[in-house]
């Protein structure tokens, strides 16, 4: 359970679950309903808004691209609560790191339920992956390592710093014979695309394996959010915490901008730059969610994402290994309105579909059934 600061201890911080509700909302459906009402669109607003729900091909940025690092971001939000929670009642850092490793495992097992064909139960069809859990999985293992380690809050920004140059030299500098150029950045002609061939061989495209090096700015993703989590953890002011969010939104937004002009900000390698931009926009909507929820109190708008943001793992997996079956019981109520809907049919389809899982998230939610890793 997340805690609130110590300033109002016993409550939960319901801004971020309400946060990461909407993050979800567009993964197990938002994205795609808009994407279906808007795509087909003679509208050029429409049209551009539907490329929101779409991700860049290499480099740029768009609202689909935060999905994923905004909920890399609230993980190490919420690392300072759950620690300081665990420390509290008496947990040494060693049992800590024994939980942190066995959550990183559970993550990454059940990342390969969605990305590794371990259902078929065919030891040929399994593959080893590094997707979405398991990108979530070592980002949160190297910054809880980070934090265990104790150090001040200026080793951790000077850490996360050195993570960020790390990965921007290497990716720069380093000079490999036919392989890349130095200082070009494209699809299979950087160091970390290197670094997995030489690696990993064959094994990277049979396993699916992935970015040996981004587990780097995926490290610094997440620690991103526990300066945050830390921030909303301490005594100040609630006005205080917001505008030190805001401005490191800002910073972070001018300076994976201003930094892009020559590392450019590439989701598909999650560059340095794009750890930033991401990170910008995620101290941004963490400040608002913030001011709204739990500072002015206006709760209510924000309980269907609650629903979602305090069972989002369950969420998650149930989208992925389950859609087809949510998809087919909103259809027994719908399907009758194909002939009549034609192409407006589809987006109501979806509508359903998500109807129907949020339902079984607000059941889970009465029953006060949350299942965390």
């Amino acid at each position: 359970m997340v805690t609130n600061p110590p300033a109002a201890a016993g409550q939960r911080l319901v801004s971020l679950d309400a946060l990461r509700g909407f993050d979800m909302f567009w993964i197990v459906g938002g994205g795609q309903l808009v994407h279906a009402l808007c795509d087909k669109s003679p509208h050029p607003v429409l049209r551009a808004l539907a490329e929101q729900f779409t991700h860049v091909a290499w480099e740029g940025f768009r609202f689909y691209d935060l999905i994923f690092p905004l909920f890399l971001f609230m993980i190490g939000v919420a690392i300072p609560f759950s620690f300081a929670k665990r420390l509290a009642r008496g947990d040494s850092k060693r049992r800590l790191m024994g939980h942190v490793v066995l959550r990183v495992a559970i993550l990454i097992f059940l990342g390969m339920l969605v990305n590794g064909n371990l259902l078929s139960y065919n030891v040929h069809q399994f593959q080893i992956t590094y997707s979405v859990l398991q990108m979530l999985a070592l980002g949160y293992l190297v910054a809880s390592s980070i934090l265990l380690l104790g150090v001040s809050i200026r080793w951790q920004v000077a850490i996360t710093a050195g993570m960020l140059l790390l990965y921007w030299a290497l990716e720069t500098f380093v000079p490999l014979p036919n392989w890349h150029v130095v200082g070009v950045y494209k699809d299979q002609a950087n160091f970390g695309d290197w670094l997995n061939n030489f690696l990993l061989g064959d094994l990277q495209g049979r396993w699916r394996l992935g970015w040996i090096l981004g587990i780097v700015p995926h490290a610094a993703t997440c620690m991103l959010g526990t300066f945050a989590g830390q921030l909303l953890r301490s005594s100040r002011r609630p006005r205080v915490k917001l505008l030190v969010l805001v401005g490191l939104g800002l910073f972070c937004l001018a300076a994976g901008w201003w930094w892009g002009q020559w590392f450019p900000i590439v989701k598909e390698r999650w560059t340095s730059t794009f750890a930033l931009f991401a990170g910008g926009w995620s101290y941004l909507l963490l400040a608002l969610f913030y001011l709204l929820v739990d500072v002015w109190g206006w709760r209510k708008w924000a309980f269907p994402f609650v629903v979602i943001g305090t069972n989002a793992i369950a969420a998650y997996m149930a989208c992925n290994l389950f859609n087809s079956a949510f998809r087919q019981m909103a259809e027994v109520f719908l399907r009758g309105l194909k002939p009549y809907l034609g192409a407006g049919y589809e987006p109501l389809a979806v509508a359903g579909t998500f109807t129907v899982l949020w339902l079984i998230l607000f059941w889970m939610y009465r029953k006060k059934t949350f299942i965390r890793i």
